[in-house]
């Protein structure tokens, strides 16, 4: 794809969700994409190769969210892999500060080069095991937002982000359609993590039939000490299925 025809493309359908980008941010998705795709045919990023594919599924996904979160917030984006909805984000949102989580290191060097080549401040990737974070000092409780993208289930997605956030802070839980059952079985595990469900925005991406849904999750209360429990128990034993 075209530099112009690239432009033409993420600055129309960012439009349509309320976003208009400058030359500048244009330039910085262009550059990402191209990293993407480059490192891509190294280590395993994304399934997702066609310019115009990128652009909807992956940057304007991202950032359907920005809207959303407050000025100057702390948000932490848990299995992050390629940078999503982190670096998008970032890139339309320069007030807020970001870190990036994953627990494989290939992608960690590949964010920080992303990080790097387009100069972008106030981000960290980090590379660790979400349990393991949790129960760290210097990250529980101590952000605004936790977001995560196409992770786990929301019960065991919710034992990976409620600990995270801040007491009246938010998780931002971004799923794909037919989430109803889904919910159903997260109610007990957002329940003991100190979450209630606040909206659940429902929407369709630009120009397209692909439906998605994002669940705001307030945290209510502080979370039990017991949670996050250790690395693998949150995704084989979700609190839902527990006596």
């Amino acid at each position: 794809m075209l530099k112009e025809e690239f432009e033409e493309n993420i600055k129309e359908s960012a439009k349509e969700i309320g976003i208009l980008l400058n030359n500048k941010q244009v330039n910085e998705f262009y550059e990402y994409m191209q990293l993407l795709l480059e490192w891509n045919e190294k280590i395993n990023l994304t399934a997702i190769i066609k310019p115009e594919e990128i652009i909807l599924k992956h940057f304007i996904d991202s950032i359907t969210i920005a809207k959303h979160i407050k000025k100057e917030a702390t948000i932490i984006d848990v299995g992050t892999g390629a940078g999503f909805p982190g670096i998008p984000l970032k890139i339309i949102r320069d007030d807020i500060n970001i870190t990036l989580l994953d627990s494989l290191n290939k992608r960690v060097k590949f964010l920080n080069e992303v990080i790097e080549k387009l100069a972008l401040k106030n981000i960290t990737a980090i590379h660790s095991r979400v349990e393991e974070l949790g129960k760290n000092k210097s990250y529980r409780e101590r952000f605004d937002y936790a977001t995560s993208r196409a992770v786990a289930n929301l019960a065991t997605l919710s034992e990976y982000l409620i600990p995270l956030v801040k007491l009246d802070g938010y998780t931002i839980n971004m799923k794909g359609s037919n989430i109803e059952q889904e919910i159903q079985q997260s109610e007990k595990a957002i329940l003991v993590l100190g979450g209630q469900i606040e909206e659940i925005e429902k929407f369709q991406l630009p120009k397209s039939e692909i439906q998605r849904n994002i669940i705001w999750i307030h945290k209510i209360k502080t979370t039990p000490l017991k949670y996050p429990r250790k690395a693998g128990i949150p995704a084989k034993e979700p609190i839902n299925n527990m006596d």
